[in-house]
């Protein structure tokens, strides 16, 4: 610290030097600075040429972030991840920095809204082709591949029909040819599939979902097996400021110290109101991956194996209509298009996640009026089914 006895009124604007002592504080200190200083060119140079750790900038790089991309990369078996400002900053920052001008991306037909805007208005105006297939059948992939495809864009689980991608197959397909596998591994999260051990050369998170868990931080993560390609998705989100908060960062960091029990709470509970809803005569369908009714459950059983989320969706009769009343019969059950906070929240995608599609091309991807999605949060379960028996109720 400064010495009071030489201080004056005009070193107040000095920065003070917090000395370290042989204590440590058990949380994770909240480091919010903009800038760091050196004491040296030469360690400046030394840092910059990868001989030294130390932060400079904090666009570049700062404690709060590489320490919570670490605990990341630990639960997917990565290494180097980034954090970036949003989720889509990290599927941007992955597109835009690996590809280039003459190259196709080729994506899942069911990706996230964001994602598909991207590839359909975005990506073609800096000369990037893109395409999407029906990520549930490896054969419509191999047909939509072309000589310029570069990379496959892929969920697991698709938002919000639920249905699972054949990503083994998609995986041999993309090795065999050459082209790069990104995984958007949002939805399941490492605690149910872990794309690198199914051959995944990329994996993209947002963190804003249910690593962070309390819907109060906006946060993506992104990580590459090979060096070449971290370092031109790092420079890519660099150089476009794709920033992460510092504070965000240490939100995130403390929401993920219980995300494995926030995850397999909300798991138990959506399978019971997935087989709940499927016992009401309101209810036209459920999708979980877990039902034997799913229509992809053998492949759910075989990459998922019992970890099938506490994602759900379920369709009822009546249209709009009937979709307004059950939302408004349960006001405390939060209507909001997100997911993976510790509470339950219901989305309507025909009125938000997809409503700029035409009704013929949202019933050809199986969401009607009806349709709603669910993020199981960490309630009490009876509670949580009871809201739920009320809303169906009011149908």
């Amino acid at each position: 610290m400064t010495d009071r006895a030489n201080s004056t009124p005009e070193t107040l604007v000095r920065r003070a030097v917090l000395r370290e002592g042989v204590s440590r504080p058990l949380v994770t200190p909240l480091l919010q600075s903009a800038v760091y200083a050196s004491p040296s060119i030469a360690t400046l140079h030394a840092q910059y040429d990868g001989r030294e750790q130390g932060y400079t900038y904090a666009r570049e790089g700062h404690p709060n972030a590489d320490l919570l991309a670490g605990k990341v990369d630990m639960l997917e078996g990565g290494q180097g991840g980034i954090i970036t400002g949003s989720g889509m900053a990290a599927v941007t920052a992955v597109l835009m920095g690996l590809l280039s001008a003459g190259d196709h991306v080729l994506g899942g037909d069911q990706l996230y809204g964001r994602s598909l805007r991207l590839m359909h208005q975005d990506l073609n105006r800096f000369g990037i082709a893109t395409s999407v297939a029906d990520a549930c059948d490896a054969a419509a992939f191999e047909a939509a591949i072309r000589p310029e495809t570069k990379l496959i864009l892929l969920e697991v689980v698709s938002n919000p029909t639920l249905r699972i991608a054949d990503v083994e197959a998609i995986a041999a397909l993309a090795k065999a040819r050459g082209i790069l596998l990104a995984v958007d591994n949002t939805f399941t999260t490492p605690r149910s599939f872990r794309p690198i051990d199914h051959g995944a050369d990329i994996v993209i998170h947002s963190v804003t979902k249910l690593l962070a868990g309390h819907a109060d931080v906006t946060l993506g993560y992104a990580v590459a097996q090979d060096a070449g390609h971290r370092k031109a998705i790092y420079d890519f989100a660099v150089t476009t400021g794709m920033t992460p908060s510092p504070y965000e960062c240490w939100l995130a960091e403390r929401g993920l110290y219980t995300f494995p029990l926030r995850y397999d709470r909300a798991e138990a509970t959506a399978r019971a109101l997935a087989d709940m809803l499927a016992d009401l005569p309101a209810v036209k369908r459920v999708i979980y991956p877990g039902r034997d009714d799913h229509p992809d459950r053998a492949r759910a059983e075989r990459l998922l194996q019992g970890r099938d989320g506490n994602m759900l969706s379920f369709e009822v009769d009546g249209g709009e209509a009937a979709a307004d009343r059950l939302v408004q019969a349960v006001p405390d059950l939060a209507f909001a298009p997100t997911l993976g906070d510790v509470a339950t929240t219901l989305s309507h995608p025909a009125s938000s996640s997809h409503r700029a599609l035409t009704p013929e091309g949202r019933a050809a991807l199986g969401i009607s009026d009806g349709f709603f999605r669910v993020s199981v949060g960490i309630e009490e379960p009876e509670m949580l089914l009871r809201d739920f028996a009320t809303a169906v109720a009011a149908v």
